[in-house]
């Protein structure tokens, strides 16, 4: 009984910070990252007018916006859902999009009239966000996200037989050896 109590507070304070805390950070958290990634696209307050001119483009849910968003800068900026889902319940809340009819339990959104309205009074600065992701796009090092795939699959095939009893110190040793061998093969590439 006295789990569930506190399961509770902890569930409210959640939503309190998604309601409240969130939707501040769809507005202020491009001031906190300004000298990260983030500030090479995104001023202060852009992302909503970004996100809703994607919308407009056509109906997406919240994967998808993230999805887009990495894909349009070559992977050098991916927002995360903290930052996407509250920006979307921000545009709601506006009117400036609706949920639409989904697939698979997802919610898809909709550019509204009013916020097509909205959009067009702040399409300058929307092309000129989308002309720096194009840009970083172009110069985007795409060898990176097939070189972080690679070594997540190396680690989950190294806890995968680590974590399968028994392991001989034979078998340790050909592990480290194939390992190193790798390390050595990359350095004189």
């Amino acid at each position: 009984m006295h789990r569930h109590h506190h399961f509770s507070d902890d569930c409210r304070e959640r939503r309190s910070r998604h309601a409240w805390g969130g939707r501040m950070g769809a507005h202020m958290g491009h001031g906190r990252q300004r000298g990260g990634r983030i500030g090479r696209f995104l001023e202060h307050g852009d992302l909503r007018f970004v996100v809703l001119a994607l919308i407009a483009e056509q109906p997406r849910h919240g994967y998808e916006l993230i999805k887009e968003l990495e894909d349009r800068t070559g992977g050098a900026y991916r927002p995360s859902p903290g930052v996407i889902y509250p920006t979307l319940a921000l545009l709601e809340d506006e009117g400036f999009i609706r949920p639409a009819a989904g697939e698979g339990g997802r919610k898809l959104y909709e550019a509204t009239e009013t916020g097509r309205e909205a959009l067009k009074k702040n399409q300058a600065g929307v092309d000129a966000v989308f002309a720096r992701m194009a840009e970083a796009a172009e110069g985007a090092d795409s060898t990176r996200p097939r070189i972080a795939r690679a070594m997540t699959n190396l680690g989950m095939a190294l806890g995968q037989r680590l974590s399968r009893r028994p392991i001989t110190s034979e078998e340790i040793d050909r592990i480290v050896a194939m390992i190193d061998d790798t390390a050595v093969a990359i350095e004189k590439s």
